[in-house]
């Protein structure tokens, strides 16, 4: 008995094939017995719920990987990723004159804030009265400073873009670059505007300020007991700017977002246990204590001055670091935030549209369901067949009884 010799394209038309060849006897004159009807009737169901069986694994697992060869784009995927280094590559010259231009308001905001500290540092501070009886802390002899002014911008300004500088080149990120630059520039710019504004509203007097006030030692004092210093003018105007230290600001300022930079560069939190990344964190922190200390011992600033002044520089270098780059104890805190978001366009550009992995899922839920409409309807039609059948054989039957 031949049950399938060739499967038409419709699953319906076939199942009416088998159907016909397995079903109807060979020799139709011949009336089948009660007890081959019977067992007609079982073979049509058992062959009925194998086949429903065999098309629905079969044909469900066609249908699908055919879909999903015509609709998945292998070649356009693997064409459109690109690595991770050709993502991350934003330079100077590809990226640069956009990034500065988007940034143009920050830069103007800089331009203002050193216009606003040049001139708190020329203007007079405030004279606090000083007595007779306040000088026994004052005398402090005059010395000059083992840190000078102008060293200050070389350690913390231009050691860090130099540092800067240096992960540019080995990562080709400008985003990285000019949010460092322009994060440092805001972190000493802004301490030193709060540093000078209250040198000059406090007006606390230097350690060395009876030198300053009375340089040759005869110290001369009005009626109401306070200080007439006949010293350089410019002396005097430096032995009132006592607190907070600039010095001790401006390093923890400019040392402290360079300590935080590194933190972040170096993954120094990834919980490996790396005592040395944490060494390599604390050295700014160290260099920015030995410059307060040196005040201190200079004899220009009060132990008070230094402490806030250090405080005061790591606090703004830690807000204004927050503003461009994650947090280093998080996994992306070794890039800024700028960074992240353009190699998340990137990525989308250069793979439009959705998501092959979610048009794959979309074709195969569709071709599933279209499967199973199908499945339905070849269901019936057995249904109809096998109906039809015992119909017939029923009336072949009767007929047959009636003879």
């Amino acid at each position: 008995m031949i049950l399938l010799r060739r499967v038409h394209s419709n699953p319906s038309s076939t199942i009416s094939y088998i159907i016909v060849n397995v079903g109807v006897p060979r020799n139709l004159n011949r009336p089948p017995p009660e007890e081959e009807i019977f067992r007609t009737q079982i073979f049509l169901g058992s062959a009925r719920v194998f086949l429903e069986k065999y098309l629905k694994s079969s044909f469900v697992k066609v249908m699908a990987w055919r879909n999903l060869g015509s609709l998945f784009n292998f070649r356009g995927i693997f064409q459109g990723r690109t690595s991770e280094t050709e993502l991350g590559r934003y330079t100077i010259k590809s990226h640069g004159a956009a990034l500065a231009k988007k940034h143009m308001h920050d830069w103007l905001i800089l331009v203002l804030l050193g216009v606003i500290d040049l001139i708190l540092f020329i203007i007079h501070p405030f004279h606090r009265f000083v007595g007779k009886d306040m000088m026994e802390d004052l005398r402090y002899p005059m010395k000059e400073s083992t840190v000078p002014l102008w060293a200050v911008p070389m350690y913390s300004v231009l050691l860090p873009i130099a540092i800067f500088l240096f992960f540019y080149m080995r990562r080709k990120d400008v985003y990285d670059l000019h949010h460092s630059i322009l994060g440092l520039l805001f972190a000493v710019l802004i301490t030193g505007v709060i540093t000078d504004a209250i040198k000059n509203a406090v007006g606390r007097p230097r350690p060395d300020f009876f030198w300053r006030c009375f340089p040759d030692g005869k110290d001369v004092y009005d009626t109401f007991g306070g200080v007439m210093c006949h010293g350089k003018s410019g002396d005097i105007k430096e032995g009132h700017k006592s607190f907070p230290s600039g010095h001790a600001s401006w390093s923890f300022a400019g040392l402290g977002f360079l300590s935080l930079y590194l933190c972040g560069k170096i993954k120094a939190f990834d919980r490996q246990g790396h005592v040395a990344k944490l060494c390599i964190v604390l050295l700014p922190l160290l260099a920015a204590s030995l410059v307060a200390i040196s005040r201190v011992d200079d004899y220009w600033h009060h132990w008070q001055d230094v402490f806030a002044g250090g405080l005061l520089g790591l606090v703004v270098a830690s807000f204004c670091y927050r503003q461009f780059f994650p947090s280093p104890y998080t996994d992306q805190g070794w890039g800024p935030y700028a960074y992240f978001s353009a190699l998340e366009e990137t990525r989308s550009h250069s793979n439009p549209g959705v998501n092959p992995m979610n048009n794959a899922l979309s074709v195969q839920v569709i071709g599933a369901q279209n499967v199973n409409e199908q499945h339905i309807q070849i269901g019936d039609a057995l249904a109809a067949l096998s109906h039809n059948r015992y119909t017939s054989l029923s009336l072949h039957e009767m007929e047959s009884s009636e003879k």
